[in-house]
């Protein structure tokens, strides 16, 4: 006689991605520019920009197998955008779609359930412009109007899911009423509910990169850490987050120290930083470079970049 096996006791599969995708960004001048990512991580040259060249998107998954760019700034007290670019799973780029909800940049985005994003805070006026709203996306693609916001309002944040299907924002900066860099998290639950600030761990910083790995956990890394002024100290440390989304503490940073830099999924399991600013003050320095992701986590050493260089592109994972 066979046991019975009890109907909530199967493991639960989610969606996990192949390929991923580099896009948009500055390097003094804004770029639509994307650069494809491999299911063994290799990187593709440029492919020709689609859509409003601009910087500070940001990007998810959705649909299971598909992405979204959105948002973003071309310059300007009236650059801020909230337009969006969807992405097929074959990593096409589609043509300006027509934003809805507050034209923003610097915010966050990420996927939650099996085949649903999250777009979330950002800044919307320069100074003390900053955000706490989010904007859910559909398993089509579709963007939903402002959902009043949780937690504290901030910018240049990063965002990536982790337990299969939940999600979960980190760090940031705040210029109102101080300028000051964050740790603090908000989870994402598997609904698209944000929840109040959980209480940050690792080093204060903004413009960093995050994805998920091992196909349940995520990642913090590198970005412009606190050193008395807002432009001190790039660093390479990460921040692993468990699939409960417990952020550990700063793990030593491997490669080039950098900030303004990106990151996504690939090969189902295993992800990539790339691109950022490797200049703690002026003059800007951007670079191609990329550090691999294991399925433990682990953080390889520079690959030699491919594609313009560039800050403050965003990247996701398709197919």
């Amino acid at each position: 006689m066979f046991p019975i096996i009890p109907a909530n006791s199967a493991t639960e599969s989610f969606p996990e991605n192949d390929e991923g995708i580099f896009g948009y960004g500055s390097s003094g001048s804004y770029t639509a520019v994307t650069n494809l990512v491999s299911n063994t991580g290799v990187v593709s040259s440029d492919v020709t920009g689609v859509g409003t060249a601009r910087s500070v998107p940001a990007a998810c998954e959705y649909g299971g197998d598909k992405g979204i760019f959105g948002y973003g700034s071309t310059g300007g007290a009236s650059g801020y955008k909230s337009l969006t670019n969807l992405v097929s799973n074959t990593g096409v780029v589609s043509s300006d779609v027509t934003g809805v909800g507050t034209a923003r940049s610097a915010l966050a985005a990420c996927r939650y359930g099996e085949d649903t994003g999250i777009f979330g805070f950002g800044s919307f006026q320069w100074p003390n412009g900053e955000f706490s709203g989010t904007n859910l996306i559909s398993n089509t693609g579709v963007v939903s109007s402002d959902v009043t916001g949780v937690g504290t309002a901030r910018n240049n944040l990063e965002a990536t899911q982790y337990g299969g299907d939940k999600g979960i924002f980190g760090y940031g900066y705040t210029e109102n009423p101080s300028n000051t860099a964050l740790n603090m998290t908000n989870l994402v639950s598997n609904t698209g509910v944000v929840s109040s600030d959980v209480t940050g761990v690792g080093e204060l910083r903004r413009t960093l990169g995050a994805c998920s790995y091992g196909g349940d956990k995520g990642i913090f890394g590198f970005g412009c850490g606190w050193g008395g002024s807002v432009w001190d100290n790039v660093e390479s440390m990460t921040n692993l987050v468990s699939n409960t989304g417990v952020v550990s503490s700063d793990v030593a940073g491997v490669g080039t120290a950098r900030k303004q830099l990106t990151a996504c999924e690939f090969g189902g399991d295993q992800g990539i930083f790339g691109f950022g600013n490797v200049r703690s003050s002026a003059p800007n320095e951007f670079v191609a470079t990329t550090n691999l992701v294991s399925n433990t986590g682990v953080v390889a050493t520079d690959t030699a970049g491919v594609g313009t260089v560039r800050g403050y592109a965003k990247a996701c994972s398709f197919n």
